[in-house]
């Protein structure tokens, strides 16, 4: 039986995570720019979020409008 160990391989690691950021402004060009909850500012593929709502945001694109709830941090 043939396997492709590389394709094995890859789905022990974990896929990329989708974050929640604040979407600051739409760019004219098709990209956005968006802050994290960290305060770290990055351009992001897509339009579809108004600033200045959250967005889900995976692979460096926007996905969707996300819930605009508190956030929480805690320590243990």
């Amino acid at each position: 039986m043939a396997t492709n160990l590389w394709a094995r391989f890859k789905r022990l690691l974990p896929g990329s995570p989708m974050i929640v950021v604040t979407v600051i402004s739409v760019n004219s060009d098709g990209t956005s720019t968006v802050t994290t909850s960290g305060g770290g500012a990055m351009r992001v593929l897509g339009t579809t979020v108004a600033a200045p709502k959250k967005a889900y945001v995976k692979d460096g694109a926007i996905i969707g409008e996300a819930p605009n709830l508190q956030h929480f941090e805690i320590e243990v």
